[in-house]
């Protein structure tokens, strides 16, 4: 039965392998707490309260704060939802579970003169420059210009591209697609780069990943991710340094210099808005600066200083 559900999740939810792997794992967790195993799993002997008493046991035993139970309650509400909807359980049971409140996080960010030192290094190629070197300098660039996800990045193929370099399709949560604007400078880097590849034969005539390792095959987000580590820590990046912060990055820099909330929406492949405005809180201090040059009261302000 979770087997079907999982497969369900794969086939027409159309969700990532990392996603079917927590949800597996959250569900085996549930089945092996209740005392049950896939092949005994009875759904209708589960109550509502006993998901209440796994919540108790998770957050107790396992010391998990409110947004990582909310992830498990997620992956449970699927499977109940997928049952109800398949004729195996006569009522959602979790219908009068609500989900824990969590505090709202502001995300990190790279500041602007930080960033701008890093890309000042990363835009001087010179001919001594190795393909890693190539490679890794544009991860970070296309991180911070185009607002990909880890995953998206890794999945890139060189045929995603237009014809001319200046867009790239991504594909995003839920194998949604999206069109991204390449800048003139990063299309430069891209076009450079893959002659680089094509000058030393690195390439195996199978693969299509646009990042691979030196061996000719796709590189993986575990190398991706300490890529990016090491790029933004030679560059003084003072905290995270994971390419969800290069995104965040990417976000705040375009709604502090005017982008629309909904431009942003679209060009990071969030389903809601509500996922982009958190942003808004990065660009506070922004707004208060604007604020102070462009009220006539905030600038009377500044001549009495």
């Amino acid at each position: 039965m979770i087997e079907e559900f999982l497969q369900y999740l794969t086939t027409v939810k159309r969700y990532s392998p990392l996603t079917i792997r927590n949800y597996r794992h959250d569900v085996e967790n549930f089945l092996a707490w209740f005392g049950t195993t896939d092949t005994e799993f009875d759904p209708r002997r589960i109550s509502t309260e006993d998901i209440r008493e796994w919540i108790v046991y998770r957050t107790e035993t396992a010391h998990l704060n409110a947004a990582s139970m909310n992830r498990e309650l997620s992956s449970l509400r699927s499977l109940f939802r997928y049952l109800l909807r398949t004729g195996r359980m006569d009522k959602d049971i979790l219908q009068p579970i609500r989900a824990m409140k969590t505090s709202r996080r502001i995300p990190s960010f790279v500041p602007t003169t930080r960033m701008a030192g890093i890309l000042d290094k990363i835009e001087t190629d010179t001919p001594d420059n190795t393909f890693s070197q190539r490679r890794d300098s544009l991860i970070v660039l296309l991180f911070y210009s185009c607002g990909i996800r880890l995953a998206e990045l890794v999945s890139i193929n060189r045929d995603d591209f237009s014809g001319d370099y200046s867009s790239l399709k991504v594909r995003g949560k839920g194998d949604k697609e999206r069109i991204v604007p390449i800048l003139p400078l990063v299309r430069e880097k891209i076009i450079a780069y893959l002659e680089e590849i094509k000058r030393q034969n690195i390439c195996k005539s199978s693969e299509k990943a646009l990042f691979l390792t030196k061996e000719g095959r796709r590189i993986s987000r575990s190398s991706v991710y300490r890529t990016v580590k090491v790029q933004l820590q030679a560059g003084g990046v003072q905290g995270k340094t994971s390419p969800h912060v290069l995104r965040h990055t990417f976000a705040t820099e375009l709604l502090n210099n005017g982008a629309d909330m909904r431009e942003i929406q679209e060009l990071l492949g969030h389903a809601s808005l509500q996922a982009t405005q958190v942003y808004t809180h990065n660009s506070i201090t922004k707004l208060q600066e604007v604020y102070a040059k462009a009220h006539p009261r905030g600038q009377q302000g500044e001549k009495e200083k």
